[in-house]
């Protein structure tokens, strides 16, 4: 009853994250160039990829798949951060701010199914590279893919399915977007149960999809070891690409998610750097390091500029 007394009828919450963000235009300005960036790089990734047949293989269409989960999570959270700072709008209505939150954490978890396929597709190619493509098919590859999609959208499922049900005692999201903590913080309902179920999921997925890149690379580590000098120096190049995104992606995640629940306070400011840095950083790095590290996807772009140059 006195749950019921004291709820609110939310229509819209108020972001007060960025209240104490000082020069917060500047801030935004640089967001919105990062958030720019990183969608014509992903953009420019996924376009090379569908419109080049020699890319049609199994590395390429999981390096396009990442593309698109980074284009979801920068978009999941950018524009609001966006508005907030440039534009002064510090609201956003009840649908949309459970929509931002269902797709922010879907992004999140398909970008650590991402990486783990991505690792294990270096394991088939490095061990077994006679038998690469009657393993791993391009056919086997996109089914994968939507596998993993919907396993991911299962497993967020349940974030909407433990806020909706329970009223609303407060209208202040004291974060920078609609992420989890932010919008279960304003029901009326303890969060520590629900913190708690929601620490043990991200718990299992990342290390689990941490531990599967782990011993990915301990194969790869074990058969490199039989290879010769030069092919020694190309499985280094191959994988350098894949560690540097998998280090820019886990290092927040692992500081956010697992070290909070284990008695690491950190201050709302920390946290919104550390939220900012885990939605816009790998969403930036990733097309950049497949850009600049992989020939093939290299050669295209520098082809296409070309064409670009002799027909203007």
């Amino acid at each position: 009853m006195s749950l019921q007394n004291a709820s609110l009828k939310i229509t819209e919450f108020i972001i007060n994250g960025f209240d104490t963000t000082q020069n917060p235009v500047l801030v935004g300005v640089i967001i919105l160039i990062i958030y720019i960036v990183a969608i014509i790089a992903n953009v420019l990734n996924i376009f090379i990829i569908v419109y080049d047949k020699k890319l049609h293989k199994p590395m390429y269409l999981l390096i396009g798949n990442l593309a698109v989960v980074d284009l979801l999570y920068t978009s999941s959270a950018s524009p609001t951060m966006i508005g907030i700072l440039v534009a002064g709008v510090k609201t956003i209505s009840y649908v949309p701010c459970l929509i931002q939150m269902f797709t922010f954490h879907l992004a999140g978890v398909m970008e650590a199914f991402a990486l783990s396929v991505m690792a294990f597709d270096r394991l088939i190619a490095i061990s077994c590279p006679f038998h690469y493509h009657s393993y791993l098919t391009n056919t086997r590859t996109l089914v994968l893919t939507y596998i993993l999609w919907i396993v991911a959208c299962g497993f967020v499922a349940v974030l909407p399915a433990t806020v909706i049900p329970f009223p609303h005692c407060y209208s202040v999201l004291r974060f920078n977007f609609c992420n989890y903590g932010a919008v279960l913080r304003t029901t009326c309902a303890d969060p520590n149960y629900f913190f708690n179920l929601v620490a043990i999921i991200t718990f299992f997925v990342s290390f689990f999809t941490f531990g599967f890149i782990c011993l990915s690379y301990f194969g790869i580590i074990y058969f490199a070891k039989l290879s010769s000098n030069n092919e020694k120096k190309k499985i280094a190049s191959t994988c350098l690409s894949h560690l540097i995104v998998v280090i820019c992606y886990y290092v927040p995640v692992f500081v956010i998610a697992i070290l909070t629940r284990l008695g690491v306070v950190l201050t709302v400011e920390a946290r919104n750097g550390l939220n900012i840095g885990a939605n816009l950083g790998p969403s930036l790095i990733n097309p950049f390091v497949y850009c600049l590290r992989t020939t093939e996807i290299r050669n295209e772009i520098i082809k296409m500029f070309k064409k670009i140059q002799i027909f203007p």
